[in-house]
């Protein structure tokens, strides 16, 4: 199964043009968004991106995003990836 994780742009990288900072959950991570940039990168910050191995794939609304984490966090009990990646465990 795979897991598209909402996180919310929160700085871009500044030595690779197609990579940002993303806050999910409480961490930042990492995440290129030459998928979703379009025009301008500047354009992106604050957005929420659905995030999968490190690549945003899709911009989201915030209730879109925090629909997704309530059913994410739902599933906490469940499935033990989901979990640990909530937790921010690697």
């Amino acid at each position: 199964m795979c897991i598209g994780i909402p996180g919310q742009i929160v700085a871009l990288h500044e030595q690779h043009s197609d990579h940002a900072w993303a806050e999910v959950c409480g961490l930042r991570r990492e995440v290129n968004i030459a998928l979703v940039c379009g025009d301008s990168r500047e354009a992106l910050l604050g957005s929420w991106v659905l995030i999968h191995v490190g690549f945003a794939l899709a911009r989201l609304n915030e209730q879109e995003a925090q629909e997704t984490l309530a059913a994410l966090h739902a599933m906490e009990e469940l499935e033990a990836d989901v979990a640990l990646f909530l937790a921010g465990e690697r």
